[in-house]
């Protein structure tokens, strides 16, 4: 029995216990069991472990990001592109039908050119045979165009000879007779004296550009239009004041010797009457006898007067006699 006791009287505590429920703390009991609940650690966060990745959530943000820059940028350029291309297509076309507005321009010019050259042409060459008549020169004269019908004859002969370029053009075309006949008119007009001193005292200009054109065209070139403007020169030449001007114009006589080696026969016999007019007036010929028997090309005149032309030879014969005569003493 007495090994069952404390059993029994545990059971009872027990017992009692169950039927008391927990007893009230005291005041001391309360403040520490506040005491030890303050003190009480705080529960333990979980830390993260530390990553040896980056997430990729920000790259993959970024990448996208990019992509669409692209894309806009490309449809910036594609947009830039077509607008390009649409302004190409209509500056081809506009350059296009610019190009078929000039030809046609240019061909319009054309037609008038050829009309106004064949107008001219046939105008002048009636005009130069109708000044073979001293009143037909003076009726020219006397009108209030021919100053400008002679800088207009001036200026034409220039832009001719300047076209040349070295080429032949055709002899029978409009506008070489165009350019023949208003030479010939000029020299038909220096044929008459009224002629003579209009061309020297209101034509001057004329004068030089056709010893300018002389020195221009070369050897055998245009032979025509060279014995014309001799002809024309050789007549002003008559006028003691035209002969003067014309001798005291810059390279002159280098001139005419340079005209006396041409192969044309009629250029050879025109530059020597043009000679004879200097060397047959003393006075114009005392101001330049020194460097016209320096430079005087003995050797080709002498040449010319054995020529097969007689006409050529006869003029540089009656040269050599006049120029013998101007050496023989007083």
């Amino acid at each position: 029995m007495s090994l069952h006791w404390p059993m029994l009287v545990s059971s009872l505590q027990s017992s009692q216990v169950r039927q008391m429920g927990p007893r009230p703390l005291d005041g001391r009991s309360q403040q520490l069991t506040k005491a030890h609940a303050s003190c009480r650690p705080a529960p333990l966060q979980p830390t993260p472990s530390p990553a040896t990745h980056s997430s990729p959530a920000p790259d993959l943000e970024r990448k996208d990001q990019e992509l669409e820059q692209l894309r806009m940028d490309c449809e910036h350029f594609r947009a830039r592109l077509e607008t390009a291309q649409a302004d190409s297509v209509r500056e081809k076309t506009e350059k296009l039908a610019l190009r078929q507005q000039l030809s046609e321009v240019k061909r319009q010019l054309l037609q008038q050119a050829e009309y106004c050259t064949e107008m001219g042409a046939a105008a002048c060459t009636l005009l130069w045979g109708v000044s073979c008549s001293e009143e037909a020169v003076r009726a020219i004269l006397g009108g209030d165009k021919a100053l400008k019908f002679f800088s207009i004859t001036g200026q034409t002969m220039e832009s001719f000879v300047k076209s040349l370029d070295g080429d032949t053009k055709e002899l029978d075309s409009d506008e070489n007779q165009f350019v023949f006949a208003l030479a010939g008119v000029v020299t038909n007009v220096a044929a008459v004296a009224c002629g003579r001193e209009f061309l020297v005292n209101s034509s001057q200009v004329l004068l030089d550009t056709m010893l300018q054109l002389l020195g221009d065209l070369k050897p055998g070139q245009c032979t025509r239009l060279k014995v014309l403007m001799l002809m024309a020169l050789f007549n002003v030449s008559i006028n003691i004041r035209g002969l003067e001007y014309i001798s005291e114009s810059p390279g002159f006589l280098p001139l005419l010797w340079w005209l006396l080696s041409d192969p044309d026969a009629e250029v050879c016999v025109h530059s020597l009457r043009l000679v004879q007019s200097v060397v047959l007036e003393p006075e114009v010929f005392s101001r330049s006898a020194s460097e016209f028997r320096s430079s005087l090309p003995r050797q080709r005149i002498l040449a010319l007067a054995k020529s097969r032309n007689p006409r050529l030879q006869a003029v540089a014969q009656e040269l050599l006699e006049d120029l013998r005569a101007q050496e023989r003493p007083a």
